[in-house]
């Protein structure tokens, strides 16, 4: 298997990164300069034409969104159990958390980070206090589940939900009201960050930061 990861440091594309090392996939990186613009060139178009990271191209096919390719990459290598088998309530209960990670976090983290997209200039500061209440009340939602004693949002195994989920706990860092002040979640994500392949990821993409 031949795969090529185009992303940029400290994006989503993090997690499709991190679960190539942890599946021991074989993989080139091509980074691309956001200051150069490199990210909309025509030639990456024609890879991505939403223009953003992550892309990998497995074995000349080319996948985009994190969230999916995440998925694939789980199924792809069951050995490394990271995703429950398919028709079981445990793999129910899996979409859930991927969904969540995808359809709640995300859209919130776009208008934290980009709030002039959803309100214009002049409803920034609405939009990103908004954004704000939605994502503690995610956070509130995820320390509810884990506060039932399990260490993994699925029980007593990761799965690539908790990947996803500690790339986007690691985006909050800045904001008022960080991941880690809910105990639950700042011992998820101490248990996900003392994996080998995170650090080895963050080496490689230069990150030095909420290790």
């Amino acid at each position: 298997m031949t795969a090529t990861l185009y992303y940029s440091p400290s994006t989503a594309a993090l997690v499709v990164h991190w679960l190539l090392i942890e599946l021991d996939v074989a993989h080139e990186l091509h980074a691309l300069d956001f200051d150069r613009r490199e990210q909309k060139s025509p030639e990456y178009l024609r890879l991505n034409p939403a223009g953003v990271v992550p892309t990998l191209v497995l074995d000349g096919e080319v996948l985009t969104e994190s969230t999916a390719i995440v998925m694939h990459l789980a199924d792809l290598y069951p050995d490394a159990q990271l995703a429950p088998a398919p028709g079981t309530v445990e793999r129910a209960r899996y979409y859930r958390w991927i969904c969540f990670c995808a359809n709640t976090l995300l859209p919130a983290y776009r208008a934290w980070f980009y709030p002039e997209e959803p309100a214009g200039e002049a409803g920034q500061l609405d939009a990103k206090a908004h954004a704000r209440e939605r994502i503690e009340a995610a956070w509130q939602r995820v320390s509810d589940q884990l506060e039932g004693g399990a260490p993994y949002l699925l029980g007593e195994r990761p799965s690539a939900a908790d990947f996803l989920l500690t790339m986007l706990m690691r985006w909050s860092r800045n904001m008022p009201r960080p991941s880690d002040r809910w105990p639950a979640l700042r011992a998820h994500a101490e248990r996900m960050k003392a994996r080998p392949a995170f650090q080895e990821a963050c080496r490689r993409e230069g990150i030095t930061d909420w290790l």
